[in-house]
């Protein structure tokens, strides 16, 4: 074996052993986040496992070999001499609640959850077919959580200003759809922001719709309403004057049939404000994205998959611009445009109108 082929296959080797410790580390890092120990540890000084555990209120066996993972992967600090560990500040603006968006924490809990299916994905692989949603019970939540610290943050002061004069419009009172309303959060964001307007909720999921309207409940919204509907069958004419989805349609069966029954919905001069994942329909043009293996890995055990669960067309999340402007033309939009919020790696907000 030549010296440079050595040296590279030592290299890839290493990389291995980084990829099973970050692996392992991930988990651990959702861990932290469902116990609440990175909020625990922010506020503390330094401290020991028993000390963390106490103000947990967790068993502090379980504690104290999570920390060890922690430590080890160079997460937390630890002073052994003391026996106590503590969480800095550059750490926990990237690991904590009070994070808001830029909770990684949030996102490590897909790898768990996408672990629980990969029995039925390897089947996928020598069968065909796809894995039903109905085999992710917690994804709707864990969406929830995610897409929810993004929006608290952006969408009323910088997502719904990148459509010219929307906001003013929304002031005077006009009428909105969420397609793929997911648990309602955008919705009661927006009937709270705007109590002239209107706004209706549609989603498949029983349970979205019911954490909708309990949210829009405890909020005592009068604008906001929830109904269980297949997003591929709208059956609206001219009834909207402005639609949006947010991740809600690159998973879809049928998502050509979603964003021709959009179009259909929108009465004349109306906006589809389409908010899907930042990325290139070609493979080579995602070489260096930032999140391309995650999103990859998203796309092949949940996106993809359950699309071609239900005989769909399996577009997976890493779609792509290129991709989603061919068939918002084909939807019936004759004018699209492309923006991004500051801070958003994820998502390339779509803005499409047919006039």
């Amino acid at each position: 074996m030549a010296e440079t082929e050595a040296a590279g296959t030592a290299e890839f080797g290493e990389r291995m052993i980084r990829m099973l410790n970050e692996a392992a580390l991930s988990l651990m890092v959702s861990v932290g986040h469902r116990t609440g120990l990175f909020d625990v540890m922010a506020a503390m000084p330094a401290a020991t496992s028993a000390e963390i555990a106490a103000a947990a209120g967790l068993d502090e066996r379980y504690v104290r070999e999570w920390l060890a993972a922690m430590t080890t992967g160079r997460i937390v600090d630890h002073d052994g001499a003391a026996g106590s560990f503590w969480l800095s500040p550059d750490h926990a603006a990237w690991l904590t609640r009070a994070a808001g968006p830029d909770n990684v924490a949030v996102q490590a809990q897909y790898v768990g959850l996408l672990a629980l299916v990969e029995d039925q994905i390897v089947d996928c692989f020598h069968c065909g077919g796809g894995v039903p949603y109905s085999a992710f019970p917690k994804f709707q939540a864990l969406m929830a959580e995610d897409s929810g610290a993004v929006l608290d943050a952006t969408l009323i002061d910088l997502t719904l200003p990148l459509v010219p004069g929307l906001v003013d419009q929304l002031r005077q009172g006009i009428d909105v759809a969420d397609v793929g309303c997911g648990s309602g959060h955008a919705i009661n964001l927006m009937a709270e922001a705007f109590p002239r307007s209107r706004f209706f909720g549609f989603d498949l999921s029983g349970t979205g719709i019911a954490a909708g309207e309990a949210e829009a409940s405890r909020k005592a919204l009068t604008n906001a309403r929830f109904e269980k509907r297949d997003a591929a069958r709208l059956g609206e004419t001219a009834r909207y004057d402005l639609i949006t989805t947010f991740d809600a349609v690159h998973d879809q069966a049928r998502p050509d049939l979603v964003l021709a029954g959009i179009a259909q919905a929108l009465r004349p001069g109306g906006v589809y404000l389409c908010v899907d994942i930042a990325a290139s329909s070609e493979l080579p043009d995602n070489l260096d994205h930032p999140l391309g293996p995650l999103l990859y890995t998203i796309s092949c055990m949940h996106c993809m998959t359950v699309s071609l669960a239900e005989s769909g067309m399996g577009l997976g999340a890493m779609w792509g611009e290129q991709k989603a402007r061919e068939m918002l033309h084909d939807a019936g939009f004759t004018c699209v445009e492309t923006a991004h919020v500051d801070g958003d790696i994820v998502n390339t907000y779509f803005i499409a109108t047919k006039n």
